[in-house]
């Protein structure tokens, strides 16, 4: 029975994270089972009619959902505990335990596995009889069929654990080796390892991770396809980001009425065929044309490289558009449409590679960069 995700339902506008996976449901007229699925979301709502926690528990005590079919053999590990692979079986008890440490991951509060392993560096740093207990009830909230991939370590599994909470001189699970002050020793260090690895690792992370921003960045402002019967606003808005948008632009030796116009007139292969699409009355003119003409050769390499200089020419050359693009801040931007291509769009699916928006966000950090400079240039020359 595997957790997986994600899943989420929307309540009054707000996204609730959740998990699903698969449980066995009781009808209620034959009594037989099936398997439906379960979904726990953050808020601790349960689907299968169990509503919350406490229901999930009746539905379980009660029959009415199961962990296995009813028709599942028994597995029975003969081996001895300290030799066996294998996890505690799983049980309602402990499902629920499960169940209770996924709403604590889907707020994103500590787990009962990462408070164990806080408990085991705390004891590691401090071997104390104390410390030794509160690892003890810590190693014990974790759910007991999850136990042996608390530290996720595939070799020794939990191994250290159950070995520094037993006492020298006895055996570790009864059947395992006889606990001496060395073997504790041994998994001290372990943990200390452990802790001193992470240490470094966030050490290198902060190193390479240094220029990124330490506050939240500006939501995604998304830039929309729309369409004015009665001409485009007079106030210029977000609406001024779209490539059809009209503004003229002067690029390698012609100018075009909008990115849209230079874009498909740069991509055609015929002068004649460049000259008409200059011409198209409006964006979408230029677009249906160009896209039903001979392509230059090579264009899929040039493309990128076109755009960005359309629209990097667009706000360069007019103040008023690049003020809008600037008010953007650092949000992301969201490209949508659907007369382009995926290739450009910003699409839910794995087509959408939203091109144009990073292009503008791309010319918005150069323009940041020339306000800057300029202003600079402007203090140097008043001193």
């Amino acid at each position: 029975m595997a957790w997986r995700r994600p899943t989420y339902r929307m309540v009054d506008g707000e996204r609730i994270d959740g998990v699903w996976c698969h449980i066995w449901r009781r009808t209620d007229f034959s009594g037989e089972y099936y398997v439906d699925d379960l979904v726990l979301y953050a808020d601790g709502s349960v689907s299968c009619d169990a509503k919350d926690l406490p229901g999930l528990k009746r539905q379980l005590d009660t029959g009415r959902l199961a962990l296995t079919s009813p028709d599942t053999p028994v597995r029975l590990d003969e081996r001895s505990k300290w030799e066996s692979r294998w996890g505690e079986p799983r049980t309602p008890e402990s499902f629920l335990l499960e169940v209770a440490d996924l709403v604590e991951e889907l707020n994103g509060r500590p787990t009962a596995a990462r408070r164990c392993w806080d408990a085991a560096e705390r004891f590691a740093r401090e071997p104390s009889e104390a410390n030794r207990e509160l690892l003890r009830a810590a190693y014990l909230a974790v759910p007991q069929h999850l136990r042996i991939f608390v530290l996720g370590d595939m070799d020794r599994q939990d191994r250290p654990l159950r070995i520094l909470l037993t006492d020298v001189g006895s055996h570790v699970d009864g059947d395992g080796p006889l606990v001496t002050a060395e073997m504790h020793e041994a998994q001290l260090e372990y943990f200390r390892r452990g802790e001193a690895a992470v240490a470094e690792a966030e050490r290198q992370r902060a190193a390479l991770h240094a220029d990124d921003p330490v506050t939240a960045g500006r939501a995604t402002v998304t830039s929309h396809q729309a369409v004015y019967p009665r001409g485009w606003p007079t106030e210029p808005d977000l609406f001024v980001l779209r490539n059809d948008f009209p503004s003229p632009i002067a690029y390698d030796g012609e100018t075009y009425p909008s990115v849209l116009h230079g874009y498909w007139a740069l991509s055609a292969a015929d002068p004649a065929d460049r000259a008409a699409i200059r011409e198209a009355p409006s964006g979408w003119d230029a677009q249906e044309l160009g896209g039903g003409v001979v392509r230059r050769d090579g264009w899929t390499g040039l493309r990128l490289a076109v755009m960005a200089g359309l629209l990097r020419a667009k706000f360069t050359q007019h103040p008023e558009l690049a003020a809008v693009l600037l008010g953007t801040e650092d949000a992301r931007i969201s490209y949508t449409g659907y007369s382009d291509s995926p290739f450009w769009l910003d699409e839910r699916d794995d087509r959408g590679r939203n091109w144009v928006g990073r292009l503008l966000e791309l010319v918005r950090s150069e323009l940041t960069l020339a306000q800057e400079t300029q202003e600079g240039e402007k203090v140097h020359i008043t001193e």
